[in-house]
Order: structure tokens, then sequence, then C-alpha cells
């Protein structure tokens, strides 16, 4: 196979379910994730979310990484607005130090909710220090950089442990302006394209990654549902559908419902404001077909490795469709 798979898991809670189940089958998957030979596997980060049991990928991260022998642990992603730079450094290196060269700090720009999550999130932060989202990023990034044998002042902060094996450090976005800030800090990055399927911003962010970082190629990730037939595909992924929120403080989000859209009006009691469906863009079919897209969009856009969303709730549904997934070995081209 010329491309890597890696998976990205939000713990979804199915009907019926517990989140404690749903967190359990998280771990059942990741050790599957192993067995099948995937690359990474990342968890999300939703707050207020009844239907997802993963606010904290930190947590879930150390947990993951205790019960698997290989296979890569990351977030995909930290939503870093609401957070200390300084205490997320310290997580992850702190993480890096406990399996070394195993983990993967994903940052993401989203905030992982609606606007009720976002304030209690970020209350008491002083909005001017914070900074916009490069420059919370930036510091970041100096903080996992700190050596701690650069210098022997007795009071320079160190984000400590320092590893000997830093996290890996992927930046998630959906535009051509996250490709130029993550080439800009040396960062591999990571289309969001199971969230904006718009293929002529996936190509334009992807050449700016290329051009601005020196030849390398950004990891994409793809909603897939592997079936046993291309119906039974069709089946499952009936009536999914993005839609993109605007409100008139140029605040911007991209949620899975249209309840959820109108949720997010209601919260951020916004009266002047946009609702457009966004793209999909779900691969689907058996795993012949799947491999076969995967293929032609390695071939096309030159994406080394691809991000595995796959976006159904039933846990028995999912396993399934990734193990498909996995089991098949497409011919070489």
């Amino acid at each position: 196979m010329a491309y890597q798979l890696s998976l990205l898991d939000k713990s979804p809670v199915a009907e019926g379910e517990t989140p404690s189940q749903a967190l359990a089958r998280t771990l059942l998957l990741a050790q599957k994730a192993e067995e099948w030979g995937f690359h990474r596997f990342w968890l999300a980060e939703h707050h207020n979310t009844q239907g997802l049991a993963s606010p904290s990928p930190e947590v879930l991260i150390a947990w993951i990484l205790a019960h698997t022998r290989h296979l890569r642990v990351g977030s995909g992603g930290v939503m870093l607005q609401h957070y200390s730079p300084y205490k997320v450094a310290e997580n992850f290196n702190l993480l890096a130090s406990l399996a070394p060269g195993r983990v993967d700090l994903g940052v993401g720009k989203a905030p992982g909710g609606l606007p009720l999550s976002t304030r209690a999130l970020q209350q008491g932060m002083n909005a001017e220090a914070k900074g916009d989202f490069a420059s919370q990023l930036r510091a970041l990034e100096g903080w996992l950089n700190a050596d701690a044998s650069d210098s022997a002042e007795e009071d320079r902060l160190l984000a400590t442990p320092v590893p000997a094996r830093p996290a890996q450090r992927f930046l998630l976005g959906a535009s051509e302006g996250s490709a130029q800030l993550a080439a800009e800090l040396n960062w591999q990055f990571v289309f969001a394209a199971h969230l904006n399927g718009n293929r002529r911003e996936l190509a334009q962010a992807l050449a700016t990654y290329r051009h601005l970082s020196g030849g390398q190629s950004a990891l994409v990730a793809v909603q897939v549902i592997v079936a046993d037939s291309a119906a039974e595909a069709d089946r499952l992924a009936a009536d999914m559908q993005h839609y993109r929120v605007q409100v008139e403080n140029g605040q911007s989000v991209t949620v899975a419902t249209m309840a959820q859209a109108k949720a997010f009006i209601r919260q951020a009691s916004a009266t002047n404001y946009r609702i457009e469906p966004r793209e999909a863009a779900v691969i689907k079919g058996t795993a012949a077909q799947v491999h076969d897209e995967l293929e032609a969009l390695h071939q096309h856009f030159g994406i080394a490795e691809f991000i595995i969303d796959t976006p159904l709730s039933s846990g028995a549904e999912r396993v399934k469709s990734l193990e498909l997934l996995a089991n098949h070995h497409p011919v070489a081209a």
C-alpha cells in the first residue's frame, strides 16, 4: 500500500449505551487498530455533547498508551483556544516521557463545542493577553522547543518533564491559512476533509503547504464508511450532512446537524448569521471501492497518509467498517 492509514475516534455513545461503554469500545478499537496495522490512533475533543464521551483527549491518550504496545496515539486535536499553551506543553511532554516515540500532539482551531461550553472553558481568561490562535500556537511551539540543557539559570521556566523524544506536532485545519501557519512553524499539516470536502480548497491548501514546507506532504482526514456491499454503505451514509455557521463577529463553526447549527446561533445570541450546507464528502462502498478512491487521492494529490473518521454511532458497524478497510490489500498500481 502506497499510503498509510490512521484512525480518528470520537468515542460516540450509541443509543442505549453509557459513556463508560463507549470509552471501553474506544480502547478496544485502539487495540484492534494496532492489530490491524493502522499507523496512528487519534482522539477528538468535544464538549457538552451527550453523544460523544471524549472531552479530554490527553486523558484517553494516557489510558490507551498503557494498553497498547507500539501504536502511535495522539490528539485530533487539542482545542488550543481554551487552554494555556504552557499547560498543553506540560501535558504532552509528560505523555511523551511516559511513551517515548509514540505520542502525537494534534492542535485544532475550532472550539470543539457550542458557545455555552466555550464560555465555561474560557471563564476568567483574559482574551487580550491570550492573543489570537496563531500567537497561542507560536507560544506552544516555544514551550515544546525549550531544551533543559540550554541554560543553567535557576529561575528559568520549562514545560517539564522535557522528553528525550518529544511528541510529533500536527496542525489540523481546513484552509490555506492553516497550511501557511503549519509550514511557518514546521508543524505537519492535516487537512480536515472530513469537515470540508471542497476539492478546490483541499488542492490549494495542500499545494501551499508543500510549497512553503519545502516539499512535505500533508495528511488528510476523510470520512469513510465500508460495508459488505455498496448498497449497504449507501444506507449507512444516508442523511449525513455538515453545516457551516457564520455569525456577525466573524466567528464560524462546522456542525453535524441543523439542530446543532440553531443551538449555536441561540447560545451565541446571534441576530445576523448564515447557515450553509457543506459537502460531507463521505468515501463509501466496499473495501475495494474505498481503497480505489483513496488511491486516486494519493495519486492526484500526493497524500501519503489518511486519517480515517468513520461517522457511525453503532459500535459494531464502526468496528466492522474499519476491519473491512484494514483487511483489504489493494494491488499496487
